[in-house]
């Protein structure tokens, strides 16, 4: 079984993000970058599978030279080998072009099923794997929380509002992951070793004959606004201190 799993690098959701004064971007000089969480999922279903019914599983990323972190990062939890776009053109690519780039990639590569993580944490896009699909022109299955292969096809939960829908495709396909899909293994020490030896192609634009032309274009980043402080009730009555509470909220908050 041939297996791809696609990841992005983004920042940790731990760390402290500052816009840059020109509101161009983040400053992103002190970021941790880590795995997208959801791609991790994706990793992580790629990996039980292979384990389940033998093959290989590659891991593909469209990023800068940093993102070779979060390749091996996923190679040290057991894939066996990656493919790494890198390229200064491609450093504000956006959905359709990351998805583009994607797809030039596999194209070329033997695949059964193609796991994605349903979004990203830093764009919240939640495009390129279904995008992804549409370019090699096989079916998706988004949001996935259970996964069962059950030979030529797999079958598939995703939650909907109030109840479950289960889903059967052949194969090929795209599936993207969410939480509740499984939980991500962490990579071992014999592990992130033997990551440092495992072949990671790297290719550019030119290479998979690609356009760099986003069709859309972040125009600012804007800070949210800062949150005003809170209040203290002071008081020794429990009932003047609720009336309070609710002449605030119908006054100043405008809630009720």
């Amino acid at each position: 079984m041939n297996i791809i799993a696609c990841v992005k690098q983004v920042p940790d959701t731990e760390a402290q993000i500052k816009v840059k004064a020109d509101g161009s971007g983040i400053e992103d000089g002190q970021i941790k970058w880590v795995m997208n969480p959801y791609d991790e999922y994706g990793v992580e279903e790629a990996l039980r599978l292979k384990e389940k019914n033998g093959g290989e599983v590659t891991i593909v990323s469209v990023g800068p030279a940093r993102a070779m972190e979060t390749i091996r990062t996923a190679l040290a939890m057991g894939a066996d080998k990656g493919v790494h776009v890198s390229d200064p053109a491609l450093d504000n690519a956006d959905a359709y072009v990351t998805a583009s780039a994607l797809a030039a990639v596999i194209k070329g590569m033997p695949y059964d099923i193609i796991l994605c993580g349903q979004r990203a944490i830093d764009d919240d896009s939640g495009q390129v794997g279904p995008m992804l699909a549409e370019l090699l022109g096989i079916p998706q299955l988004t949001l996935v929380t259970k996964l069962e292969f059950t030979g030529s096809s797999v079958k598939v939960i995703r939650p909907i509002e109030g109840a479950q829908l289960s889903i059967e495709t052949a194969l090929p396909c795209v599936v993207t992951a969410q939480k509740g899909l499984n939980e991500p293994r962490y990579a071992s020490l014999p592990g992130i070793m033997k990551a440092k030896k495992k072949p990671v192609d790297v290719k550019n634009a030119a290479a998979l004959g690609i356009s760099t032309d986003a069709k859309t274009k972040v125009a600012k980043t804007i800070p949210p606004p800062a949150r005003p402080p809170g209040k203290i009730i002071c008081g020794d009555e429990p009932a003047q201190k609720a009336a309070e509470v609710a002449r605030l909220l119908r006054e100043e908050a405008k809630v009720i």
